[in-house]
Formats: structure tokens, sequence, C-alpha cells
């Protein structure tokens, strides 16, 4: 066992509602760093966020990533919510790798706290993760880099209290997007709490479901295309992996058909010509630094080969790490096996 080797302060779980991803997505990086070459590299410490926002060492940890679940009963009397403090475990730390999904852990918060502690960390800075994690903010800064996207109109569920202005943006949603369309909170991820509208009352409902989520809400035009994604890896000279294609029975990609077995597929490499598969790659790359993301991050675009239309539709910095993930997916095809991915993403961690 190498004597030299760099701590990585795994921490998961998180005040999210994408918890159970999270933990999905820490298990199989732990298996990545625990590969191989990995062995002497690294020495892992895992740090577990329940759904309160409290900090766990080790002991919990390895537990709840053995069961897959959050432990119960847990431990009493349960300290405040919320970060109180890291835990002693992670005194050590000398890298930290975050694999936390959504709110709290995503929009720059934990980004913040590592760069407050001077502390080198994968994945995006605080500027990028915030702007990934809003998608009015993300997407305003594709259109100020000419990023073709889908029609779309920002909200806030302020706009909804009053029925006289919540009926003057449903008249708008209707005579600019139309049918389907779908609702968006702006901040959450795995496409929790997104909804489709084929008729104004799932309209009202699927603008009702958003906004009790988040304040901030997106309605986008439904469009019949394709569903292509692209990673991205590295800081100073980030290169895009091959195109990837997700395909599927559900009338569209929700959070049940992304995490069950057996409801989706994906086709890597995309059957797509090869200047398409190009375009997607430079717009995955020309994305990230519209948004200031580097180190890690997946491009999902819509495709319709009819017309050759390729639109962006969002950047994940962190995104899952699970066996059914495309990120770690996309790069065993371009040719990085699961152990040589986490190492690269652990070596161009920037403070």
């Amino acid at each position: 066992m190498a004597a030299n080797r760099t701590t990585i302060g795994l921490v998961f779980g998180g005040a999210s509602g994408e918890h159970e991803i999270s933990i999905r997505s820490a298990r199989t990086v732990v298996a990545g760093l625990s590969q191989g070459e990995n062995c002497n590299r690294y020495e892992v410490v895992t740090i577990y966020i329940d759904r309160d926002g409290r900090w766990w060492g080790e002991t919990v940890a390895k537990t709840v990533l053995e069961s897959g679940l959050a432990p119960d009963p847990r431990p009493t009397p349960l300290p405040a919510a919320g970060f109180q403090g890291l835990p002693a475990d992670a005194q050590s730390v000398d890298i930290w790798y975050p694999v936390l999904h959504g709110p709290n852990g995503e929009d720059g918060t934990v980004q913040g706290l590592f760069r407050l502690m001077g502390k080198r960390f994968v994945g995006a800075g605080v500027l990028g993760s915030a702007m990934a994690m809003d998608k009015l903010a993300m997407k305003a800064a594709f259109a100020a880099s000419g990023l073709a996207q889908v029609p779309y109109i920002g909200l806030t569920a302020a706009d909804l209290r009053e029925a006289s202005t919540e009926q003057a943006l449903i008249e708008r949603i209707e005579q600019e997007l139309g049918y389907p369309c779908f609702v968006k909170p702006a901040n959450l991820g795995s496409s929790v709490g997104i909804s489709k509208a084929r008729n104004r009352e799932q309209l009202v409902n699927g603008l009702r479901e958003a906004a009790a989520l988040d304040p901030r809400v997106v309605v986008e035009q439904g469009v019949k295309a394709r569903e292509l994604e692209c990673a991205v890896l590295g800081t100073e000279a980030p290169r895009a992996s091959v195109v990837g294609e997700v395909r599927f029975d559900a009338d569209w990609y929700d959070y049940d058909t992304k995490y069950s077995a057996g409801t989706s597929s994906t086709l890597i490499p995309a059957p797509l010509p090869d200047d398409v598969s190009e375009r997607v790659r430079f717009q995955a790359l020309q994305a990230c630094s519209a948004v200031g993301v580097d180190g890690m991050a997946r491009v999902d675009f819509f495709f319709d080969p009819e017309h050759s239309k390729l639109w962006i539709n969002e950047i994940n910095t962190l995104p899952g790490f699970t066996d059914q993930s495309m990120y770690p997916m996309l790069w065993q095809a371009s040719g990085l096996t699961l152990e040589q991915l986490v190492h690269e993403l652990v070596r161009t961690a920037g403070e």
C-alpha cells in the first residue's frame, strides 16, 4: 500500500429530491476509486449528508453505501439540521469529490464551502455550478452565445399567485408555445417535478406543481426530436466524448424512465451522420464555456433529423454515475474505463 496516497473526501446524499440517485452514484465512484492503480493513488473517506443537511462520517456513510438506504434508526439525539461543521473523518481530506445531485450540492453551495476551505474539488466551480443549476440563467447564457434552443417562457411562482396574472401567463404560453409543452422547476434535475402538458388543465396543474418545488419555473415548447447527450471532461483543454442517444418507450424521459431498469435504452455512439456528431461535440464545449463550466459536465441536446435541427437542452455539472448513467458510459465508449475516468476527474480538480 502506497504511503503517499491522496485522501479523497467523497461526499454524497444531500438535502435534495435526488438523494437516492446520489447514493447509487457514490457507490459507482467509490468502486472506481478503489480499482487497479487507484488503490495505490487514493485513500477514500466517505461523508454522508442526510436529507436534513447533517454531515455524517465514515461509520454512517459506509452503512448507507452498503445498504443503499438512509440509516434507520439514526443516532439519537440528532444534531441540529443543516451543516454544523465537518465530521472528524474529514480533517485528512486533500481533495473533495462531491457526488451530489440537485440543490444543496450541485448548485454552487458545496463548491463555495470547499473554496472557503481552500481545498481542491472535483467538477465545476461556484459560478458554473450555479448557472447550470438554474435553467433560466443557463438559457440566458446559451442565448447570449448564439446556441439554438427550443422556444421557452420563464416565470416565477409569484406570477401564479394572482388569478389575473396566472390567466395572462397561461394565455401567453398557449399562444407562443402551444401544446404539448413541458413545465420544469428551474433548479431541479433528474426530471424531478417536470410534467408534460397537453391541454390547459394539465398546464395549470404542472405550473402549480413546479412552483411548489421552485420559485423559478420554465415552460418549453414540445418538439419531436431525438435526445442526444455528450460528456465533457477537463479544465484548461476540455474534451468531448462520443455522442450517445437515449431512447425510451415512455411518452417522455421522466424520472421513473431514467432510473428504472428496462424502460430506456442507450445507443453509444449514436447513429448520426459524422457532421451532426461533430456539431454536437463542438456545441457541448461551446455551451460549457458560455456557462463557465469545467471539470465535468454532461450536455444534452434535441435533434430533429428531418430538418437537421439541433437544439441545446441543458448542462448537468454533476451527472449521474449509476450503472445506467450516460456520463461514465460515454467515456467508456471514448476509451476511458471507470478507473481511468475517476482518476482523470481527480487529477483535474481545481480550487
